[in-house]
């Protein structure tokens, strides 16, 4: 998510309603444009931001604000699976990136009963506004409950800002776990003598990769890139984000495909592979950052595709659709801006092409689209908030199918 002067709220409610306004224009006259509907599925969530499916159909939620909730058979069940509120740092009622903000099944969950979660928890560390936390826990005896004891701490990193905190998990077709890290915070990646996303010494700014079936706490790849560099991170698997909100495997291609929030000029969608660097601070998308002319861009990695600020001003990263309800939509990466707007990008040869997707039955109200799920029939689910700040009950889960 993007850093948002809390006292500029009101000017961004009102971008939102400009571009919410524009994209529907502009979706009456594009012809390749796709509509789909939305169906929903819960609401009365707080901040819904990271969803996964467990073996039975069940939707398991996680809510900014530290419940994860269950959602059975098109209900939401009204006792969380699990609460972690007490383990956060006291959020904002305004505007806040912290929070619980990824979560994700270990592939043998039907067996191990284990899952991942990453949060923002305090901090005594003096700099840090706060520290991010990946964690394992199990479920308990009871299926729709996790055991709060069984926490088992993976990795802690200091977070030297509130925002730009990442927070995406993901198992890669490969077992292992995928962690998204933002730069830090704060504007411009000024933490650090070159800025943390260019700087290997630092979890900061990148995609990690790592065991948990293996090592305390956990194992390193040993195909990581960094394995063998003594001044790298060995769990970094790429580098160079400015804050990755929302990544995914294609289930088709194994394809990592990566949202990159941008400055103040550019958002991206990134295709990541091993030991990638892409390019930011050196370059808010395919544009010079720092310095503002003629960077060295050479070995950096490029977008596949960029879009400027009259289109949105924060990226959410979704899937490449590959479900059957919808097959105008088949093998298109879907995604959105935070301010409303959906798209889709269709490869073309070596070229990607946006489109925009038309949302029938949205709901009235100044959508914010937080995040995206897939099921195992991989039919997308977005999760969304009406509201800028986390602690209202305005989310909801809406599921897109065809009108």
């Amino acid at each position: 998510m993007k850093p948002i002067n809390r006292f500029n709220i009101l000017i961004v409610l009102i971008f939102s309603l400009l571009v919410s306004c524009a994209d529907s224009k502009t979706n009456t006259s594009n012809e390749k444009s796709i509509s789909v509907k939305l169906l929903e599925i819960a609401s009365g969530l707080h901040s819904p931001v990271s969803a996964v499916f467990a073996p039975d159909g069940s939707m398991i939620l996680a809510e900014q604000t530290g419940q994860i909730r269950i959602i059975k058979g098109n209900s939401l069940l009204e006792e969380p699976f699990l609460d972690l509120e007490n383990k956060l740092v006291k959020l904002s009622g305004a505007y806040d990136e912290r929070g619980l903000l990824g979560i994700a099944l270990h592939p043998d969950f039907v067996k191990n009963k284990k899952f991942y979660v990453y949060y923002s928890a305090p901090t005594d560390v003096k700099g840090s506004d706060h520290q991010s936390v990946l964690s394992e826990f199990k479920v308990s005896s009871n299926p729709l409950r996790a055991d709060p004891e069984s926490e088992r701490i993976l990795l802690n990193v200091q977070q030297p800002e509130s925002n730009h905190n990442g927070g995406e998990l993901k198992f890669g077709p490969d077992g292992y776990l995928y962690i998204g890290l933002g730069d830090g915070g704060g504007a411009g990646d000024k933490h650090g003598k070159i800025g943390n996303g260019q700087d290997l010494s630092t979890f900061l700014g990148k995609i990690l990769r790592i065991d948990v079936n293996a090592g305390l706490p956990y194992a390193i790849p040993q195909d990581n890139p960094f394995v063998s560099n003594k001044s790298a991170k060995p769990e970094i698997w790429a580098y160079g984000f400015r804050n990755p909100w929302r990544f995914s495997f294609d289930k088709k291609s194994g394809q990592l495909f990566v949202a990159d929030v941008g400055q103040n000029k550019f958002e991206e969608v990134n295709i990541v592979e091993k030991g990638g660097n892409y390019g930011w601070k050196i370059m808010e998308a395919s544009h010079c950052f720092d310095p503002e002319n003629n960077c060295k861009t050479e070995g950096l990695k490029l977008p596949i595709y960029e879009y400027e600020h009259d289109k949105g001003i924060s990226i959410t990263g979704g899937y490449v659709y590959n479900g059957k309800s919808i097959p105008s939509l088949s093998g298109k990466y879907i995604f959105a801006d935070w301010t409303g707007p959906m798209f889709y990008l269709e490869q073309s040869e070596k070229n990607w092409q946006k489109r925009n997707i038309e949302l029938l039955d949205k709901p009235s109200g100044d959508l914010k689209i937080l995040g995206f799920a897939e099921d195992d029939e991989s039919e997308i689910y977005v999760l969304t908030n009406q509201e800028v700040g986390p602690k209202g009950t305005n989310g909801a889960v809406y599921k897109l199918v065809k009108p």
